[in-house]
């Protein structure tokens, strides 16, 4: 391959494992290879061989107000100048916090961290120590980073590669961990009947996000937070992808449910790494220096991280952007309904708020069983097809699509049009 990206690729695979430092990224799913970027300004990145590409990763979710918005960057500059770590509690950990425990009905209390990654695993932490039980129930397709107790059955990268268990992953650490089918009852109850007295909580990302895109069925939720009260568990929502982006106050916010616990990550971050986990102040109130649950990081509330995370909250707090990124994906769906339909050939396209997956498959796609029903060598085609028209989508049937509040609603024309034509040549 000759093009820049081509070369860039094969020096990367001398020096970095696969080529990628994230695996989704290496294009396996869908064979080829990766394109490097080179910038990215609003709904559109630029990779190094000068091509432009509406872009629906987005970072993989924090950039809902876009690539480099001027506030965001604005602010990373004033907080660079001032230092870029200190080590030392600053003044933007506390107005972040106080923005968290503003904008989302479960949290009282929230502590800054590094990842998502490190949210869910200190989640799952503090509450087998508030409640000195042992095990976690999640989901399978449910992707909660990837500490090694919750890389089970997961979504994201692993189910990209076709292995949702790790290699180094021994059977000891997942031993106390329930894996269950999204969208049912009975093995929830039965898991419960099972363990009584033995189950620390729930974790659970409100509307899944790593294995596609798939909804809660109406009173799932509801469900979930009478089940995890009635037995003495806590209920985590994992709202790394939905919070900020499905609602201000996050998916919990849109479905009406109070978790005990809740993680977040990307959009709180404004594109620099970061994540919190936050609930009930009596739960948070057990984690060190007050309490004998431990948890810890050198870069946690990071002053630039923690401005750029500020200036993306306050452009979201007056709720105009919610409406704006609905009406965006409504028009979306549609098209991508229509674009389908016209073409005969059988496609799902789910879709909540921003965020959209679109599966090649002929049933309803309610959980990960149905999610891998999905054709995932007509997904491939039609990734590459789409790439081609100058559509950047997630490089594996198994992520999410997110739009942004600096898409155009000629965006979602010119990303349907392309669906449409991807579609008929897929039909013929």
């Amino acid at each position: 391959m000759n093009s820049k990206s081509g070369q860039l690729f094969a020096e990367a695979l001398r020096y970095i494992p696969g080529g990628v430092n994230s695996p989704v990224r290496a294009f396996r799913a869908v064979g080829g290879e990766p394109f490097f970027a080179q910038s990215a300004k609003g709904a559109h990145v630029f990779d190094v061989d000068g091509n432009d590409y509406i872009d629906y990763v987005g970072t993989w979710g924090p950039a809902i107000l876009g690539h480099a918005p001027a506030k965001i960057i604005q602010a990373v500059k004033s907080a660079a100048e001032q230092g870029t770590s200190f080590g030392i509690p600053n003044p933007l950990e506390v107005k972040m916090a106080r923005l968290v425990c503003g904008a989302v009905p479960g949290v009282q209390k929230v502590r800054m961290c590094n990842s998502g990654t490190e949210a869910c695993m200190s989640a799952i932490r503090l509450a087998r120590g508030f409640t000195g039980r042992d095990k976690i129930i999640k989901f399978d397709g449910c992707y909660h980073g990837h500490a090694d107790s919750l890389l089970v059955k997961a979504g994201s990268g692993a189910l990209t590669f076709g292995t949702p268990d790790s290699a180094g992953v021994p059977s000891a650490f997942t031993q106390h961990t329930i894996v269950l089918p999204f969208n049912e009852t009975d093995p929830v109850r039965a898991a419960f009947a099972a363990n009584t007295g033995q189950i620390a909580g729930v974790i659970v990302e409100p509307v899944p996000g790593n294995a596609g895109l798939y909804l809660p069925k109406p009173g799932y939720l509801e469900f979930l937070r009478d089940v995890t009260a009635h037995n003495g568990s806590l209920l985590i929502f994992d709202e790394v992808m939905t919070g900020f982006r499905l609602a201000f106050g996050g998916a919990q916010e849109r479905f009406g449910i109070r978790p005990d616990l809740s993680c977040f990550g990307k959009i709180i971050g404004g594109g620099l790494p970061v994540g919190a986990f936050g609930g009930r102040a009596d739960i948070m109130d057990i984690l060190a220096p007050l309490g004998p649950v431990y948890q810890a990081g050198t870069l946690s509330g990071n002053p630039v991280a923690m401005a750029a995370g500020i200036a993306a909250l306050e452009e979201l707090s007056d709720g105009k952007a919610y409406a704006k990124l609905e009406k965006l994906g409504a028009a979306l769906e549609s098209g991508m309904r229509e674009a389908a339909g016209m073409a005969k050939i059988p496609v799902q396209f789910n879709r909540i708020g921003s965020m959209f997956c679109c599966y090649f498959v002929d049933c309803p796609v309610h959980n990960l069983a149905d999610a891998m029903k999905s054709d995932r060598g007509r997904f491939a085609k039609y990734f590459h097809g789409m790439l081609e028209r100058g559509i950047y989508l997630a490089p594996s049937q198994f992520e999410a699509g997110f739009i942004s509040t600096a898409h155009s609603a000629r965006d979602m024309e010119k990303t349907t049009q392309a669906a449409r034509n991807v579609f008929r040549a897929l039909a013929s």
